[in-house]
Protein backbone atom coordinates (compact mmCIF):
# COMPACT_ATOMS: atom_id res chain seq x y z
CA UNK A 1 0.00 0.00 0.00
CA UNK A 2 1.09 3.46 -0.82
CA UNK A 3 -0.15 6.68 -0.01
CA UNK A 4 0.00 9.47 -2.04
CA UNK A 5 -0.49 13.44 -0.73
CA UNK A 6 -1.35 16.22 -2.66
CA UNK A 7 -1.27 19.70 -1.49
CA UNK A 8 -2.30 22.72 -3.51
CA UNK A 9 -0.25 25.61 -2.67
CA UNK A 10 -2.05 28.10 -0.07
CA UNK A 11 -3.89 31.34 -1.25
CA UNK A 12 -0.74 33.41 -3.73
CA UNK A 13 -0.67 36.91 -4.05
CA UNK A 14 -0.55 38.65 -7.70
CA UNK A 15 1.51 41.51 -7.48
CA UNK A 16 1.44 43.91 -10.76
CA UNK A 17 4.62 42.74 -12.83
CA UNK A 18 5.59 40.00 -11.12
CA UNK A 19 6.84 37.03 -12.85
CA UNK A 20 3.95 33.88 -12.12
CA UNK A 21 7.08 31.43 -10.61
CA UNK A 22 8.11 34.04 -8.29
CA UNK A 23 4.51 34.88 -7.30
CA UNK A 24 4.24 34.98 -2.67
CA UNK A 25 1.82 33.75 -0.48
CA UNK A 26 -1.29 36.25 -0.10
CA UNK A 27 -1.75 37.24 3.87
CA UNK A 28 -4.45 34.35 4.19
CA UNK A 29 -2.34 31.83 2.64
CA UNK A 30 0.26 32.84 5.44
CA UNK A 31 -2.35 32.12 7.94
CA UNK A 32 -3.63 29.11 6.47
CA UNK A 33 -0.36 27.00 5.81
CA UNK A 34 0.32 26.43 9.52
CA UNK A 35 -2.98 24.93 10.07
CA UNK A 36 -2.62 22.63 7.36
CA UNK A 37 0.90 21.42 8.85
CA UNK A 38 -1.13 21.22 12.12
CA UNK A 39 -3.64 18.97 10.99
CA UNK A 40 -1.46 16.96 9.30
CA UNK A 41 0.77 15.81 12.24
CA UNK A 42 -2.35 15.21 14.29
CA UNK A 43 -3.31 13.15 11.32
CA UNK A 44 0.09 11.55 11.31
CA UNK A 45 -0.02 12.24 7.61
CA UNK A 46 4.36 12.77 7.92
CA UNK A 47 5.46 11.89 4.28
CA UNK A 48 8.23 10.25 3.93
CA UNK A 49 9.28 12.47 1.11
CA UNK A 50 8.19 15.41 -0.20
CA UNK A 51 8.49 16.76 -3.90
CA UNK A 52 8.19 20.51 -4.22
CA UNK A 53 7.44 22.75 -7.29
CA UNK A 54 10.28 25.40 -7.19
CA UNK A 55 7.68 28.51 -7.25
CA UNK A 56 7.67 30.47 -4.87
CA UNK A 57 4.03 30.47 -3.47
CA UNK A 58 5.30 26.12 -3.06
CA UNK A 59 8.55 26.75 -1.22
CA UNK A 60 6.44 29.14 1.12
CA UNK A 61 3.63 26.72 2.06
CA UNK A 62 6.08 24.11 2.15
CA UNK A 63 7.97 26.07 4.73
CA UNK A 64 4.98 27.31 6.62
CA UNK A 65 3.59 23.76 6.96
CA UNK A 66 6.86 21.83 7.56
CA UNK A 67 7.34 24.37 10.67
CA UNK A 68 4.91 22.66 11.92
CA UNK A 69 5.01 18.93 11.48
CA UNK A 70 7.44 17.47 14.15
CA UNK A 71 10.15 15.33 12.50
CA UNK A 72 10.55 17.65 9.21
CA UNK A 73 10.31 14.78 6.34
CA UNK A 74 12.93 14.61 3.50
CA UNK A 75 11.96 17.27 1.02
CA UNK A 76 13.10 18.02 -2.31
CA UNK A 77 12.26 20.91 -5.33
CA UNK A 78 10.80 19.01 -8.25
CA UNK A 79 11.07 21.84 -11.42
CA UNK A 80 8.49 19.36 -13.48
CA UNK A 81 5.79 19.76 -10.99
CA UNK A 82 5.70 23.37 -12.06
CA UNK A 83 3.05 23.80 -14.63
CA UNK A 84 2.74 20.24 -15.03
CA UNK A 85 0.03 18.19 -16.58
CA UNK A 86 -1.40 15.20 -15.00
CA UNK A 87 0.54 12.71 -17.05
CA UNK A 88 3.58 14.46 -16.27
CA UNK A 89 2.74 14.11 -12.78
CA UNK A 90 1.88 10.61 -12.32
CA UNK A 91 5.29 10.02 -14.34
CA UNK A 92 6.85 11.65 -11.42
CA UNK A 93 5.01 9.77 -8.94
CA UNK A 94 5.91 6.71 -10.86
CA UNK A 95 9.48 7.20 -10.30
CA UNK A 96 9.79 7.33 -6.55
CA UNK A 97 11.69 4.79 -4.63
CA UNK A 98 9.87 1.25 -3.28
CA UNK A 99 11.28 2.90 0.32
CA UNK A 100 8.89 5.82 0.32
CA UNK A 101 5.75 4.89 1.15
CA UNK A 102 3.86 8.01 2.02
CA UNK A 103 4.64 10.85 -0.90
CA UNK A 104 3.71 14.16 -0.77
CA UNK A 105 3.47 16.51 -4.01
CA UNK A 106 3.28 20.67 -3.19
CA UNK A 107 2.16 21.85 -6.29
CA UNK A 108 -0.40 23.65 -8.86
CA UNK A 109 -3.97 23.30 -10.66
CA UNK A 110 -5.24 22.34 -12.72
CA UNK A 111 -2.49 19.20 -12.68
CA UNK A 112 -2.77 18.22 -8.86
CA UNK A 113 -6.81 18.40 -9.27
CA UNK A 114 -6.12 16.19 -12.37
CA UNK A 115 -4.08 13.94 -11.04
CA UNK A 116 -6.28 13.12 -8.58
CA UNK A 117 -9.15 12.37 -10.41
CA UNK A 118 -6.88 10.29 -12.16
CA UNK A 119 -6.29 7.98 -9.75
CA UNK A 120 -9.49 7.79 -7.52
CA UNK A 121 -11.79 5.31 -8.21
CA UNK A 122 -13.78 5.48 -5.18
CA UNK A 123 -13.94 7.05 -1.39
CA UNK A 124 -16.20 8.71 0.60
CA UNK A 125 -19.03 10.36 -1.50
CA UNK A 126 -18.66 13.50 -0.27
CA UNK A 127 -15.07 13.80 -0.07
CA UNK A 128 -15.63 12.93 -3.91
CA UNK A 129 -18.29 15.00 -5.02
CA UNK A 130 -16.40 18.11 -3.33
CA UNK A 131 -12.91 17.25 -4.88
CA UNK A 132 -14.79 16.97 -8.46
CA UNK A 133 -16.73 20.49 -7.77
CA UNK A 134 -13.35 22.58 -7.00
CA UNK A 135 -9.64 21.63 -6.07
CA UNK A 136 -9.21 25.70 -4.30
CA UNK A 137 -5.63 26.98 -2.90
CA UNK A 138 -4.60 25.15 0.21
CA UNK A 139 -6.64 22.01 -0.64
CA UNK A 140 -5.64 18.38 0.22
CA UNK A 141 -5.79 15.02 -1.23
CA UNK A 142 -5.07 12.05 0.79
CA UNK A 143 -4.77 9.07 -1.83
CA UNK A 144 -4.53 5.35 -0.89
CA UNK A 145 -3.04 3.14 -3.79
CA UNK A 146 -3.16 -0.54 -3.49
CA UNK A 147 -0.01 -0.97 -4.79
CA UNK A 148 3.93 -1.93 -3.48
CA UNK A 149 5.66 -0.05 -6.04
CA UNK A 150 5.29 3.24 -7.29
CA UNK A 151 6.27 2.59 -10.79
CA UNK A 152 2.75 0.30 -11.10
CA UNK A 153 0.05 3.00 -9.89
CA UNK A 154 -2.82 2.76 -12.53
CA UNK A 155 -5.54 5.25 -13.72
CA UNK A 156 -8.66 4.55 -11.23
CA UNK A 157 -6.80 2.59 -8.80
CA UNK A 158 -6.66 4.58 -5.67
CA UNK A 159 -8.99 5.67 -2.84
CA UNK A 160 -9.82 9.33 -2.01
CA UNK A 161 -8.90 8.79 2.20
CA UNK A 162 -9.64 12.28 2.33
CA UNK A 163 -10.12 15.51 0.68
CA UNK A 164 -10.34 19.15 3.02
CA UNK A 165 -9.48 22.71 1.96
CA UNK A 166 -7.89 25.07 4.52
CA UNK A 167 -11.37 27.11 6.16
CA UNK A 168 -12.36 23.58 7.34
CA UNK A 169 -9.24 23.69 9.97
CA UNK A 170 -10.40 26.62 11.81
CA UNK A 171 -8.85 25.14 15.52
CA UNK A 172 -6.91 22.34 14.01
CA UNK A 173 -3.59 22.73 15.74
Amino acid sequence: MRRLILLRHAKSDWPEGMADPERPLAPRGREAAPRLGAYLALQGLVADRVLISPARRARETWELVSGQMPPVPMAASEPRIYDASATRLLGVVREQPRQVHMLMLVGHNPGLEDLAATLVANGVAADMARMAEKFPTGALAVIDLPVDDWSTIKPASGRLDRFLVPRELNGAG
